[in-house]
């Protein structure tokens, strides 16, 4: 799994003019489901975001989770991630899990958060979605899977 966490004072996430998911201060994590990912992968990332440090306490240092803030988490699943975009002038989706096996991974992660965190909020798996956000800092991470870090 790949997920790209932007630090955000507010953001939502909009199909056909509907909101679908609204947090105000906490994190955007897009997130992509590659062919070898597991349940496993799924829950180890969801804690990862959530005590992933990038808020800053009162000594303006990243030492604060969004646990620690009772921020909001918006889930949006976003299969461009796991691109490779190593040669060519087009990216290569091969890595990437089908949408048969991604979403049941992607709604677990939903899910999960949901029952590990109580304010959760996310975008529709195979939709045409629109995210607004206000990237605050901008503070912005990539993280992997435990098992496929580089």
């Amino acid at each position: 799994m790949i997920s790209v966490i932007q630090r955000v004072s507010h953001a939502e996430v909009t199909v056909n003019g509907d909101t679908l998911g609204k947090i105000q201060q906490g994190i955007v994590a897009l997130v992509a489901i590659e062919k070898t990912d597991s349940e496993n992968d799924v829950k180890q990332l969801i804690e990862r975001i959530l005590r992933y440090r990038v808020f800053a306490d009162t000594n303006d240092k990243m030492n604060l989770s969004l646990r620690d803030i009772n921020g909001g988490l918006l889930l949006v699943p976003q299969f461009t991630l796991s691109a490779d975009t190593q040669k060519g002038n087009r990216p290569s989706f091969s890595a990437a899990a089908t949408p048969t096996e991604a979403r049941p991974l992607f709604e677990l992660s939903v899910a999960y958060a949901k029952q590990q965190y109580p304010n959760v909020a996310c975008g529709l798996f195979g939709a045409d979605m629109q995210v607004s956000l206000c990237n605050n800092g901008p503070v912005t991470f990539t993280l992997r899977s435990p098992a496929k870090n580089h």
